[in-house]
């Protein structure tokens, strides 16, 4: 395998099949539909315009790229609609380094020439350059011999990225076929790492990602981003997308932040979420943000007290609310009376038929809707919570506060 950088591959001259001179490269092409790993053709400057030369006509390149190709037969370059371009689109933007787990500039790409095949030669991008060796190389080409250059570069530690772990942030919606070649792999990354990325982004680069997410990532990302860039992110959204993300969200989260969007754009968001959603919603932005109410979710498990571990169980398999929501089974009677809790580790410890009255963890710790943020706080410290629920002035459940609200409530104070 020979490696070849695209800065040293712009330029080359490009020969026919007679070893005619075509022209120079100007440009290496990608269709990310079709294949997202190799150049598919290099656009050519000649005398008679740009032209495109298929990847499958490339027999080797040493000294200058040289094709199988009849000028009379190559096609007219006109658009790159669809394409991603390698200078035009990486050279100098940013790009999400996902094993990295953050932004960095692309200064030059890396290709790999696979000459296994003695009739041609394919082009694979193989890693983007974000150091100072592909910068340099780029600064000093035309100005330091080749050679020499090269030689003197090696003493420079590369930064290179694999093609495979980036993702490209893509602004122009005319182009954004470029984020379908990796964007998956930006999802799989843990939400708390991808607001960091979204963090270091400017406002139009944090829609682009954004948009590349679904719905449920978006949501949990959300979350985790800085409550300052929160709203700014969802105002630049359409109504229905941030609908979309905002049912996906933990009840009180959602409640929080449209709470600091304008009513204008608030009530647009709520009238495209699903009914349930937003009647839950809607309950919670009644609360002061700043009372146990105004932190609560109302995503919990509640059963009867004379439902058995089997039943909570089966509850546990159906439950949609957050990890946090699961570690506490709540017992409510009447009215929503709330009468015990019974701590998730418990049920893996019972029999199926155990009642779960006789598994109630004593004493039962509650927290007024009126509270405010401090008292919420001390409780948890003074008696290691995960889960406090919050009740009514007749002792009735109305919500629950997990340990990632308090989290919350302690940055804030920060």
């Amino acid at each position: 395998m020979t490696v070849l950088a695209l800065s040293d591959l712009l330029g080359l001259p490009v020969y026919d099949a007679h070893a005619a001179k075509l022209g120079r490269v100007r440009e290496a092409a990608i269709l990310p539909q079709e294949d997202a790993n190799h150049v598919s053709a290099l656009i050519v400057r000649t005398p008679a315009g740009d032209r495109l030369v298929s990847a499958s006509l490339l027999l080797s390149v040493n000294g200058g790229v040289h094709t199988s190709a009849v000028a009379a037969d190559l096609p007219q370059y006109t658009s790159g609609e669809g394409m991603l371009l390698l200078e035009r689109d990486l050279l100098d933007q940013q790009i999400i380094d996902v094993n990295g787990r953050k932004v960095v500039r692309v200064n030059d790409v890396e290709l790999t020439l696979d000459l296994s095949d003695a009739n041609a030669t394919r082009l694979r991008v193989s890693f983007v350059d974000a150091g100072a060796r592909g910068a340099i190389r780029r600064l000093l080409k035309g100005v330091v011999p080749r050679h020499p250059l090269s030689s003197w570069l090696q003493r420079i530690p590369a930064r290179s990225i694999p093609w495979e772990a980036v993702n490209l942030i893509e602004t122009d919606p005319a182009r954004r076929v470029r984020l379908k070649i990796s964007s998956e792999r930006v999802s799989r990354l843990h939400p708390a790492d991808i607001a960091d990325i979204i963090e270091e982004l400017a406002p139009a680069e944090r829609d682009a990602v954004f948009q590349a997410l679904d719905e449920d990532v978006a949501a949990d990302t959300l979350e985790e981003i800085d409550p300052k860039l929160q709203a700014s992110i969802l105002s630049h959204m359409e109504s229905e997308r941030a609908a979309d993300i905002v049912e996906e969200m933990d009840p009180d989260a959602a409640a929080d932040l449209l709470g600091d969007l304008t009513d204008e754009h608030s009530d647009a968001i709520l009238q495209e979420m699903q009914p349930e959603e937003r009647q839950e919603v809607e309950d919670l932005l009644e609360f002061e943000e700043d009372t146990a109410a105004g932190r609560m979710t109302t995503d919990y498990m509640s059963l009867a007290p004379t439902a058995r571990v089997q039943d909570a169980v089966e509850m546990l398999k159906h439950f949609e609310g957050g990890l946090e929501s699961m570690s506490t089974i709540f017992l409510v009677g009447e009215g929503e009376k709330l009468l015990g809790a019974v701590p998730l580790a418990l049920l893996i410890v019972s029999a199926p038929d155990t009642m779960l009255s006789g598994l109630a963890a004593d004493p039962l710790i509650t927290v007024s809707a009126e509270a405010d943020e401090r008292e919420v706080a001390e409780l948890f410290d003074k008696y290691n919570l995960l889960t406090l629920p919050v009740v009514d002035d007749k002792g009735a459940l109305t919500g629950v506060i997990t340990a990632d609200d308090v989290i919350s409530i302690l940055r804030s104070q920060l």
